[in-house]
């Protein structure tokens, strides 16, 4: 009983995270369409922006969050996510929701040169990479995959040593 059960609710789960199309298209409109549709597109979010003024609100709200890939929330939250809701909460700004997006957009801005808002970019592992919001001061705001959400300060060995690039989205 306990394995027909177990077996009926898999099949359940399954179909349910499966998904078909809501009309069929000839290979050539799905083509087209595909064609026509931007690379990416503003992923909204199920946290209300609370108008705040500051990334310290910001940090506030979120410091501790722990950190879990895919997340949007404050039961757990990506890098990506994070650096996504802070710029629409402080700046009224919207970024696309994965890193690899993040990095296209603005324009690249040299360590030198950084200010507030900047994105601050590392490439943690061969494929990996993560993403932070710039404070001031080397200071940087992101969700740590091993501390949650937290300030780094770029001079921090660690960081230093993975620093990729910067890129400014807010004018």
């Amino acid at each position: 009983m306990k394995k027909q059960l177990l077996s009926l609710a898999l099949t359940i789960w399954l179909s349910g995270c499966s998904s078909s199309p809501d009309s069929l298209e000839s290979d050539e409109a799905s083509s087209e369409q595909k064609a026509n549709t931007p690379r990416f597109e503003f992923v909204e979010m199920n946290v209300p922006i609370h108008q705040s003024t500051s990334l310290d609100s910001v940090y506030r709200q979120w410091r501790g969050t722990p950190y879990r890939l895919g997340g949007t929330t404050k039961a757990g939250i990506d890098c990506s996510a994070f650096v996504q809701i802070g710029l629409a909460e402080v700046f009224q700004k919207k970024l696309p929701r994965t890193t690899g997006e993040q990095v296209r957009q603005g324009k690249w801005v040299a360590i030198t040169e950084l200010e507030e808002g900047d994105l601050v970019f590392f490439k943690t592992g061969r494929t990996l990479r993560h993403v932070g919001i710039y404070l001031g001061d080397s200071q940087f705001l992101h969700a740590s995959t091993s501390q949650g959400v937290m300030i780094s300060n770029l001079k921090n060995p660690y960081w230093r040593s993975t620093y990729w690039q910067a890129r400014r989205v807010v004018q």
